[in-house]
């Protein structure tokens, strides 16, 4: 006999009433299951976004989180102007390679049509055909068919920052009430993203600003060229101590410093500006070699200051003869690049010495090497070539084999390729100076 064949009407009843009641139980077990997954989803989509300071990928993240909580295959961000008016900036996501080449040379929306309608009614906007919406205005030849917008508007402190446009459900569906929500909340989120993003770079900028500030502007060296470049590391308040100086002394000797002092932050900065104006003031007073001048700076240093430790790197090159000679010494700093007019390129390893601040009483080696007219002697920061997935040494090869690839390169140009193609992790700060000795024929005795 199959269950409940003998029961009574009532007991079939009762029996019924059960199995519907635990059926509408189970069905709201799985809906309240597939609601905690979307909010765990947007919890996560809000971390993720929140994870990125750069503005430009904090806002493609925006697009790309919103497509993947609703299902969409297409999504966009639009920037306002500062009239609020129309769109300056436009990113989008979801375009396959073919679909962009079809829009290659059509420029982006400026927030006329279906999407003007949410610059100029920020309330969030479902539509279901876009076609048939009064603001449309249709879409560019080569333009992917796009039925269905979901958009709401993205606001900073208040003020509509711009409209996230998301269209197309992989499932065929319009957007419905439960999208917009979930996408409204990504949207508050994604608005104390974008303000944490902009703080990033204010203080980046801010400091770098600084930073460039406390460094020279190369002077008039002729008949000898110069070229520096400095980089900030990658991450914001990092005040970094990389500093160079080059000067054409009295006796038409052409100095060149490079240093990093210990630390990232404000101290090391001031200690790099005390640093430099005092080496350059003993330059000027001093005729001693570097090592000397060196001598005296950690003297001074000791006795008047309490910086933190200073490595660096002093070279007073001078003619001599036919060519050249450059007359160095090293407070525990790497090692100088010379690239030859050949290509040809040398490192001057010798005895490093002591960094500055460390014992002044200690012996300061001194070396000299004859140049060839024509010759650069580059030198840098250790944050250029440091990775940790990588010796040193390996980092310097890398650098001597880029510099060496481009030996008549202008000197601009060429500090500018060794910072932007350098062999580094990129997370510390980076200074270049590179100095060129007059070409052969240029006439030394112009020098000395």
């Amino acid at each position: 006999m199959a269950a409940g064949e003998g029961a009574s009407g009532p007991e079939r009843d009762l029996r019924w009433r059960l199995d519907t009641q635990l059926e509408e139980i189970a069905a709201q077990l799985q809906e309240l299951s597939r609601v905690k997954d979307r909010m765990q989803g947007l919890l996560d989509a809000v971390l993720s976004i929140s994870r990125e300071l750069e503005l430009s990928e904090v806002l493609h993240r925006i697009v790309t989180t919103a497509m993947e909580l609703v299902g969409a295959r297409y999504g966009a961000l639009g920037v306002l102007h500062r009239s609020g008016r129309s769109l300056e900036q436009f990113i989008t996501a979801g375009l396959s390679d073919e679909e962009r080449a079809r829009l290659a040379g059509i420029d982006f929306p400026r927030g006329r049509g279906v999407l003007g309608h949410l610059i100029h009614h920020p309330e969030p906007l479902r539509v279901e055909n876009i076609a048939a919406h009064p603001s449309s205005v249709g879409f560019p030849p080569g333009h992917p068919h796009m039925g269905t917008l979901l958009g709401v508007a993205v606001s900073v402190r208040g003020k509509i920052y711009g409209d996230l446009y998301l269209s197309e459900r992989h499932d065929g569906r319009p957007f419905d009430r439960e999208d917009e929500a979930v996408i409204v909340s990504l949207a508050a989120a994604a608005g104390i993203a974008i303000e944490n993003a902009r703080l990033y770079g204010s203080v980046r900028d801010s400091a770098e600003h600084f930073q460039r500030l406390l460094l020279p502007t190369l002077s008039d060296l002729s008949p000898f060229q110069g070229a520096a470049v400095y980089r900030p590391a990658a991450d914001p308040g990092r005040l970094g101590g990389d500093w160079y100086d080059a000067i054409l002394l009295p006796d038409n000797v052409c100095a060149a410093v490079i240093g990093d002092v210990l630390g990232h932050d404000l101290l090391a900065a001031a200690a790099m500006a005390q640093t430099r104006n005092m080496l350059r003031a003993l330059l000027y007073d001093r005729r001693t070699p570097p090592s000397g001048i060196f001598r005296q700076l950690d003297d001074t240093l000791d006795a008047i200051t309490d910086l933190p430790i200073t490595t660096a790197c002093l070279a007073r090159i001078e003619a001599q003869g036919t060519g050249y000679r450059v007359h160095w010494s090293s407070a525990g700093h790497v090692a100088p690049l010379v690239i030859h007019p050949d290509g040809r390129t040398e490192y001057l390893d010798a005895e490093p010495g002591l960094p500055l601040g460390v014992d002044p009483g200690q012996h300061r080696p001194d070396h000299v090497r004859v140049l060839p007219a024509g010759s650069t002697l580059v030198l840098f920061t250790d944050g250029l070539v440091e990775h940790p997935s990588h010796s040193i040494d390996s980092g310097l090869d890398r650098l001597a084999e880029l510099a060496g690839a481009r030996p008549g390169l202008p000197l601009e140009d060429l500090v500018r390729t060794l910072v932007d193609n350098h062999p580094g992790e990129g997370h510390d700060d980076m200074a270049v100076l590179a100095v060129r000795t007059p070409s052969p024929g240029a006439g030394p005795d112009r020098v000395g």
